[in-house]
């Protein structure tokens, strides 16, 4: 049987030798074959490798806005943090003014009201409970502004208490005010914060005393005060002692003013050792320093 084959004729010139060559059928087959089979191979690689680039740069992209929205919440997180310490000031002020102008029997719930109220007698031509509100906080303040600073700061206190043993009056511990009431930048973070007292520098181990009679209510680790203690002096009115050392009073236990109850520490969030002390009226943080004896 006559084998069928391909001739494939190779002509290197004019002048040069003809270059014949014979290849079997299937040897044709199998070579069209493995072309078939390289070029698929080569098509599915680009492929793949076109997918796996596009896949990169949507990733790429989304870890972009990932970065960029993680940006926008600590641009708003640092804005609201901001924006707290600015409420906490102003409702601490307001509830200084309230109880200084006679409001200090009311409940907060109903202290807004008041003065709304009285703003909307004394103004009627506002239209919204916004204006309203902002009208009574300017009313506030000016009377604030007028009213003379010691005498407010007394009469705070002397309006919820009739026991002047129960006032927070003396200092706790002697010592350096390093960090004020009210808004400031927070030293760990740097950022705007609300300070609810008053930090008093003091050598680790300087005992505490207690500024006013009362019961503790509170003594152990609590978060960023590390050790601390909560004395309930009555009338609605409290002080906080934190960042103690150590603590030398139980939950329960009768205090008096001047008696020791624990000493100066670093623990909590701070940096160094010192007393954070809080008065609180009804739940409200005042500056503690007005009614310290200087």
């Amino acid at each position: 049987m006559e084998r069928k084959l391909y001739t494939f004729l190779i002509f290197p010139g004019l002048h040069g030798k003809v270059h014949k060559i014979q290849l079997p059928f299937y040897v044709f087959y199998l070579v069209l074959a493995f072309s078939l089979v390289g070029v698929t191979t080569v098509v599915a690689l680009a492929s793949s490798y076109t997918r796996m680039l596009l896949k990169i740069s949507d990733y790429n992209s989304m870890r972009a806005d990932r970065e960029a929205l993680k940006n926008q919440y600590r641009s708003l997180e640092k804005v609201v943090t901001q924006t707290n310490a600015k409420l906490n000031s102003l409702e601490s002020l307001a509830t200084e003014v309230a109880l200084t102008y006679g409001f200090g029997e009311a409940r907060r719930s109903t202290f807004p009201r008041s003065l709304l109220v009285l703003a909307a007698q004394s103004n009627p031509t506002l239209d919204s409970s916004y204006h309203a509100s902002l009208y009574a906080f300017n009313l506030l303040k000016t009377s604030a502004a007028n009213a003379p600073t010691d005498a407010m700061a007394r009469s705070l206190l002397l309006s919820a208490a009739s026991d002047q043993a129960a006032i927070p009056s003396i200092w706790p511990v002697r010592g350096q005010v390093t960090a004020g009431f009210g808004e400031r930048l927070d030293p760990l973070s740097g950022e705007g914060a609300f300070h609810a007292g008053i930090d008093i520098a003091a050598p680790r181990g300087t005992t505490v005393e207690c500024a006013a009679d009362g019961i503790v209510v509170a003594a152990g680790y609590d978060a960023g005060y590390g050790n601390a203690i909560l004395v309930d002096h009555g009338s609605g009115i409290t002080s906080k002692y934190g960042h103690l050392s150590k603590i030398d009073v139980v939950i329960g236990q009768e205090v008096k003013r001047g008696q020791i109850i624990g000493a100066v520490g670093a623990t909590g969030k701070t940096t160094g050792p010192h007393l954070h002390y809080e008065v609180h009226v009804r739940d409200m943080p005042v500056n503690p320093a007005k009614y310290l004896h200087w």
